[in-house]
């Protein structure tokens, strides 16, 4: 029986990996592109001029970011460890584009959390569960999107779950070298995303477990505390030293006060995780999740640990999560593995005080309109929004030197400036003019306006089409 599990997990793992070759070779100008530009322009100029690592850079080198002029592109946010990735392997193997390169890693960070899905459950509930749980984040449509953007996100979410897992091991085994992976692995994800502090929370319940209300006294905890939160701090003091490359990030904890209002529930319980996550009819097996029968207290409070870090960080990145359904990377971990739990509780015990064949036709009914009412609100994420910036790009690197500076106006979202190959800025940030004393060289515009044929009164168009139009703008117009 067993190996029958063990088939099939190999075959969910397959199914995931290859539902997350979808338009695999799409340009960056689908659904979040301005996100997925920003890191794969960093990984871009890695390539392009060296492995810098303490001095990121992308391509805008507007003040939109962070209020302040950015000449040098500089990009603080994460430690670039998925950039070092994107440009590494690119470099070293070639073959894929760069592009490519990024969603192949990020599949790869995917298809691994499924794994670890899989273990997590196995470890500590049944096999059945955890099969269950990597179907669903294998498959669910949101996580098949997701599971294959250029982002940070699905990386962090994957090593913190390492992490976890590294840990639980220390707990049962005692050996080091599990206490070690798990501080790395959390030093590592606290890195690609500080919002992973707040996943660390199973494993300061496994301390408590472990210890008891001693826990506070034993050197482990400190040594694990100070060693896995002191990388994070000692980027964060280095990257002070570049405010124009620092995002602005307070709104993301609750700017509008919108925490806790009705639009709060709304877009994240409703829309997100409601609607997107689970299609509707999935709330039922996550909610027989949240109330399944576990084998002790410590199996409870260990499961829930998951379920309080994922609501805290909800709660306390509250803007975040209501602006960008991509902040829901992070939780789709506990979504898929109490789905996984309220799957097998599901087909385990409703057998109990009915017919056997109950519980497997609810289990694929819900699970099939949980899928098909997810994918048909995801499926638009795959398209392109506007095959123009694209067509725009690729004639901006024909048509002028690698070096240019260019402006490509699209109101402060990057993923048109990212198409051009080129540096510059992503909006008119100031008057012509004042622009190329700062350095612009073209201005290109997508899908133009009446209006945006202004600028051939001053300077030069080098070339035009329905798409868009490229203006010299070291050249008057004749």
């Amino acid at each position: 029986m067993r190996k029958i599990y063990y088939f099939a997990l190999a075959a969910v793992l397959m199914l995931g990996f290859v539902a997350r070759l979808y338009r695999f070779n799409n340009p960056i100008a689908d659904w979040h592109s301005w996100r997925q530009a920003d890191t794969s322009a960093v990984s871009r100029n890695f390539v392009n001029s060296g492995f810098d690592v303490l001095h990121p850079r992308f391509d805008d080198l507007s003040n939109v970011p962070s209020g302040v002029d950015n000449p040098q592109g500089y990009r603080f946010v994460e430690f670039p460890f998925y950039n070092i990735a994107q440009a590494g392997v690119y470099k070293l193997f070639g073959h894929l584009t760069l592009e490519e390169w990024g969603r192949l890693i990020t599949i790869f960070s995917s298809v691994a959390t499924s794994l670890l899905i899989f273990l997590i459950l196995k470890h500590h509930q049944k096999i059945k569960a955890g099969l269950l749980g990597a179907f669903f984040f294998s498959l669910l449509p949101f996580s098949i999107y997701y599971g294959r953007t250029i982002l940070p996100d699905p990386s962090t979410a994957m090593v913190i779950l390492a992490a976890i897992y590294s840990f639980d091991l220390w707990t049962d085994k005692a050996r080091n070298r599990y206490f070690a992976a798990s501080l790395f692995l959390t030093a590592v994800a606290l890195l690609l995303k500080p919002f992973a502090v707040f996943f660390a929370l199973p494993i300061t319940y496994l301390f408590f477990d472990k210890f008891g209300w001693k826990f506070l006294k034993k050197w482990q905890l400190w040594v694990f505390g100070v060693l896995s939160v002191s990388p994070l701090l000692a980027w964060r003091v280095w990257m002070s030293q570049f405010p124009e490359g620092i995002p602005f990030s307070a709104w993301l904890f609750n700017d509008g006060n919108i925490r806790f209002k009705g639009a709060y529930f709304y877009w994240i319980f409703g829309e997100r995780i409601g609607k997107l996550i689970s299609g509707y009819f999935g709330v039922s097996l996550l909610t027989l999740g949240l109330i399944s029968k576990f084998k002790s207290n410590r199996e409870l409070v260990f499961f829930y640990s998951f379920v309080v870090s994922s609501f805290a960080y909800m709660v306390v990145v509250a803007r975040g999560n209501v602006q960008h359904d991509y902040y829901q990377i992070l939780i789709m971990p506990t979504i898929a593995i109490f789905m996984g739990l309220g799957a097998a509780f599901l087909l385990d015990s409703v057998k109990t005080f009915t017919n056997k064949f109950i519980g497997p036709i609810l289990f694929l009914f819900l699970t099939f309109l949980t899928l098909i009412l997810s994918w048909y609100y995801i499926r638009d994420y795959f398209n392109i929004n506007n095959p123009s910036i694209v067509l725009a790009g690729q004639a901006v690197d024909r048509l002028t030197p690698k070096d240019a500076k260019v402006i490509a106006n699209y109101d402060g979202d990057t993923s048109f400036l990212y198409q051009t190959k080129r540096k510059g800025w992503a909006s008119y940030e100031h008057t012509a003019p004042e622009m190329v004393k700062l350095g612009a060289d073209y201005l290109v515009d997508v899908n133009p306006s009446s209006s945006d044929f202004d600028y051939a009164k001053g300077y030069k168009i080098i070339d035009r089409a329905s798409d868009y139009v490229i203006f010299d703008l070291r050249q008057e117009a004749q």
